[in-house]
């Protein structure tokens, strides 16, 4: 049986550095309950949760510790901001290019009386600057947009808007699920206000660990409320950062492994970790771009880019092409629309989706030459069968 080849790390990264799968096996056997006890194992939880949030804000360029909250995803975290600071009459523009993370909470402020702007993406997956300053109204009180495609690999201008947001005075509510670990990231220089992060897949962290940094001039109210260690006979949660945002037991052995993570990213150096996730990318999209049977997707042009490549082969939908690749060639790719649906719209894959291939740090260009050879395989054959 050939090795199987991963090229879903869009969804989650599989392979996780070393240090990162011993962190999470320690703190299994040495760490309590953080904030719920002053003896070994609860203090040593409690300095691990206060190290990780100092490493995530030190990477995010946000405002220290305090700033940091930590949810079990990103869509915890965005729905946390969403919840908490949009309200009935609030007109908040976003984009086509929305994973619903973002789009069902917005539909859900939309239907209890918020207003909302989608600005249209063109056939290459960007969407204009100038367009979303001239949404803007009276009215308007935030932008809240992805700061890559999960479908295209597009990298969107993300000072730029916060720039805008900054003229305007909007708040700027950033998802950063697939850009943070691979691209930087510095909140106050970007003008972000909220930031929300995953640590599964570019940071090369555990599932259920992400988080919501928050500017300390924005206050979201507590979006889960229960115990938090601390002012245990007040009736409303905490509303001070980091337990206004959090409320029950955090995933300790996870955010371990997340403090691992940023300590090898910082290690490695997180330049030289998207150089190669990018280069990868690049000789794929090299090596497929001209094969007659492939339509690829999105904004080549740009540098600027996430180790993402989306198509489709002519005669397949993508969900068919990602059952060959997986049963014929153990390469494992992600087929269908992403989570994303309102972008297919745009690149006219609504009914079809796209087979998506990402690139991670452990990725071989050995790897990429294969998994672009079976794409030309399979196309010569549906060609063949014609």
């Amino acid at each position: 049986r050939k090795k199987m080849i991963y090229l879903d790390n869009a969804a989650t990264t599989l392979y996780k550095p070393e240090p990162v799968r011993r962190a999470v096996y320690q703190a299994m056997g040495t760490m309590g309950n953080s904030g719920r006890g002053v003896w070994g194992p609860a203090l040593e939880a409690s300095r691990v949760v206060y190290s990780v949030r100092e490493k995530a804000s030190e990477f995010f360029g946000a405002w220290g510790g305090a700033s940091v909250a930590f949810t079990g995803n990103a869509t915890e975290a965005l729905n946390t901001a969403i919840e908490g600071l949009v309200k009935k009459g609030d007109h908040v523009i976003t984009t086509q290019a929305e994973h619903n993370s973002v789009l069902r909470p917005l539909y859900r402020k939309e239907k209890n009386g918020a207003e909302l702007t989608i600005l249209p993406v063109d056939k290459k997956g960007n969407f204009s600057l100038e367009e979303m300053e001239k949404a803007v109204r009276e009215n308007t009180t935030a932008v809240i947009c992805t700061h890559a495609s999960n479908v295209t690999g597009n990298l969107f201008p993300a000072e730029k808007i916060g720039k805008l947001c900054r003229r305007h005075g909007l708040l700027f509510i950033l998802d950063a699920s697939q850009s943070a670990g691979e691209v930087p990231i510095d909140m106050q220089k970007m003008h972000i206000d909220v930031l929300c992060f995953t640590g599964h897949k570019g940071l090369m962290g555990p599932q259920g660990t992400g988080g919501i940094c928050v500017d300390p001039q924005v206050k979201i109210p507590p979006y889960k409320v229960g115990g938090s260690g601390i002012l245990s006979f007040d009736r409303e949660h905490p509303g001070c950062m980091p337990e206004a945002l959090e409320a029950g037991t955090l995933n300790i052995h996870g955010l371990a492994g997340l403090g691992a993570a940023f300590d090898y990213l910082k290690e490695k150096g997180p330049e030289k970790v998207m150089e190669h996730e990018e280069r990868l990318a690049g000789i794929f999209y090299e090596e497929v771009r001209d094969i007659e049977s492939v339509e690829v997707y999105g904004d080549f042009s740009s540098p600027d880019r996430t180790a993402v490549v989306s198509l489709n082969l002519e005669g397949y939908s993508s969900k068919e092409a990602g059952d060959i690749l997986a049963q014929k060639y153990q390469i494992e790719t992600r087929a269908g629309v992403h989570c994303a649906p309102l972008i297919h719209d745009a690149l006219g894959t609504r009914e079809r989706g796209t087979l998506r291939f990402s690139f991670s740090w452990f990725n071989t260009e050995e790897e990429i030459y294969k998994a672009a050879l079976a794409v030309r395989e399979i196309g010569q054959e549906w060609k063949y069968e014609e």
